[in-house]
């Protein structure tokens, strides 16, 4: 299944994609949804009001979630152009339910910085409350996989050896705009093609399957930290490409687009305005 979180004229809607119209699931958001123990089920049934896709406002696909994890230095192409070594365990900071937008929304760059920067991410989201996990309970727990752009103001990210004040930015991250369930992409440890296009040139491209830490994973391993529960979201981390790692260095300016997208997940799309 495709799931998505979208604005209309009454609040959000949980909706499920279904051909050329997106069908509601009598909830809120997908949060509320994967709340439900029987979720799955729940989802393939629905049979409320449909919604065109082709005009839908998708709103990010959890739009309160209790958390975000995201890891660092997780590509070992992306490691390398960073000057790093590669890491024995993940590197991990926190976003904020607030620092999230939709797939299609406009980014505004912060008056405070020039060097705004674009990081494609798989995204994974949570459909089952789990703490410990071990490797089934990991796998169990993954309710599918979406799009981030985890967008990055690199001179506040390196004005200390913390990352998270640059992370953090208020309605800077679009995720969406669609959650696909394990089962559409080859399950829980997916090979899937990322890539970034701004202004057409291709900056990132690389694919899951060379991710660091997988996402089973990365749900044991967070989960061994703090209980992940249901609408949580964990970004895997960004391949090499980065414009903070180009010489010259490249950032987004007002007025250019900014492609994220992932094979068989989506795409987000965002231009960047003026503060």
């Amino acid at each position: 299944m495709q799931l998505a979180t979208i604005r209309t004229a009454d609040g959000t809607r949980a909706v499920r994609l279904d051909g050329e119209v997106l069908v509601d699931l009598g909830y809120a958001d997908l949060g509320e949804l994967f709340a439900e123990a029987d979720w799955q089920a729940k989802a393939a049934a629905a049979s409320g009001t449909t919604h065109p896709v082709e005009s839908a406002d998708f709103a990010p696909v959890v739009p309160t979630p209790s958390k975000v994890i995201c890891v660092g230095h997780n590509y070992t192409n992306h490691i390398k152009e960073m000057g790093r070594e590669l890491p024995d365990h993940p590197t991990l900071f926190p976003k904020f339910a607030d620092t999230l937008l939709g797939a299609n929304d406009d980014i505004v760059k912060p008056a405070e910085t020039d060097a705004l920067d674009w990081e494609v991410e798989l995204a994974v989201v949570i459909g089952k409350e789990v703490r410990r996990a071990d490797e089934q309970q990991a796998a169990d727990a993954i309710a599918g996989f979406t799009v981030m752009n985890d967008i990055s103001v690199r001179d506040w990210q390196f004005r200390t050896i913390e990352w998270t004040q640059g992370k953090i930015w208020e309605a800077t991250t679009p995720v969406g705009p669609y959650v696909v369930t394990p089962d559409e992409v080859g399950g829980v440890r997916p090979a899937l093609q990322v890539r970034t296009v701004v202004d057409g040139q291709v900056m990132q491209q690389d694919d899951t399957g060379t991710l660091l830490f997988d996402p089973v994973f990365l749900v044991r391993y967070i989960s061994t930290v703090i209980t992940l529960r249901p609408g949580d979201i964990i970004a895997t981390g960004t391949p090499a490409g980065v414009g903070n790692a180009r010489k010259p260095q490249v950032f987004l300016r007002p007025g250019q687009t900014v492609v994220t997208e992932i094979s068989g997940l989506g795409t987000c799309t965002n231009k960047v305005v003026e503060a």
